[in-house]
């Protein structure tokens, strides 16, 4: 373990209120480099200390910075990416594992988590919800009406869901029938799916571009959003969004990057649209990558390594 890591602790502010409501956690800096979560944490908490604002029912969990290493250097991972395989471990290998042995256990004490984060190219905000309700071996849940109703909430008006499954999708593809298929799913565990595995609902709110001057306040006004809609302050319910305001995409598919060497034809960022047959990229045989239905691109990945995602693409979803 470095100095640097071995110096640091792990921070969470509870505030209790005197009625009988539910348990939010809201996390910021999950990744390092992503702030505005903690700039909008600290802005609620700021108002609760002043006496400004006050909870008065339920409970509230405020992690500013659930990942200290990555946050002291600016930068995305400690040692690695705490948004995978986010799962307590008997057996710690690196720093995320033991802020996992922490936040695991935190994230079991509470009923719905709103989770902060930014992105790196310039789009609009947007929020990651979780499967409709099922029973079935990769998400199973029950907690779909609860989830979306605060998704419409939050003051954004992009919505994408189905991530595990596609990215599900792609183990499958990738491992076949190999014992590994169940250990590779686990590497897409996060916070929120982490959450929704222990009875909870979660929601991932990419707030706005990291440097965005905007993005601190789209993070402030979701919590706050969220205190009043699930009544822990005194204060008007905030407004569902509309469905002819929303845009709601659901995640079909992925692609791996096969090659070393197969690369996208252009700088593809989220949210960019492709037509049917448009071409996305080319694979180091020199075959076309092609879009076989019209999509937008999410998290396009230059800097993927052979046999790992490399892109995936959604389509507007029939309903949220």
């Amino acid at each position: 373990m470095s100095s640097m890591s071995s110096a640091l602790h792990f921070k969470s502010i509870n505030y209790t209120g005197q009625g009988s409501g539910p348990r939010l956690i809201v996390t910021g800096a999950v990744h390092g480099n992503e702030t505005c979560g903690t700039k909008g944490i600290h802005r609620v908490m700021a108002e609760l200390d002043s006496g400004a604002l006050s909870i008065v029912a339920g409970s509230v969990t405020f992690v500013p910075i659930t990942n200290p290493l990555a946050y002291a250097k600016g930068v995305r991972s400690g040692d690695r990416n705490l948004n995978r395989n986010l799962f307590p471990n008997d057996n710690p290998q690196d720093f995320e594992d033991r802020i996992a042995n922490w936040l695991c256990p935190l994230l079991g004490q509470h009923d719905v988590l709103l989770d902060l984060h930014s992105f790196n190219a310039d789009s609009q905000p947007f929020v990651m919800v979780g499967p409709r309700n099922n029973d079935g071996p990769l998400q199973p849940f029950k907690h779909e009406d609860k989830e979306r109703a605060l998704a419409r909430r939050l003051g954004v008006r992009r919505f994408v869901d189905g991530w595990l499954h596609a990215y599900g999708q792609g183990v499958q593809r990738r491992l076949g029938n190999s014992d590994q298929v169940g250990l590779v799913l686990r590497y897409g565990v996060g916070t929120t799916e982490y959450m929704r595995s222990t009875g909870g609902y979660a929601l991932t709110l990419e707030c706005g571009q990291h440097a965005d001057p905007a993005a601190p306040d789209v993070a402030y006004r979701a919590i706050m959003n969220t205190l009043a809609f699930l009544g822990f302050i005194d204060a008007p319910q905030p407004q569902a969004i509309a469905d002819a305001d929303m845009e709601a995409l659901n995640m079909v598919v992925v692609h791996d990057k096969l090659h070393a060497d197969d690369r996208f034809i252009k700088t593809w960022s989220s949210f960019d649209k492709v037509q049917q047959g448009e071409q996305i990229g080319v694979r180091a045989d020199g075959t076309p990558v092609t879009a076989e239905f019209d999509a937008y691109i999410l998290f396009p990945d230059v800097n993927a390594q052979a046999n790992a995602e490399w892109y995936y693409l959604a389509r507007v979803a029939s309903s949220f």
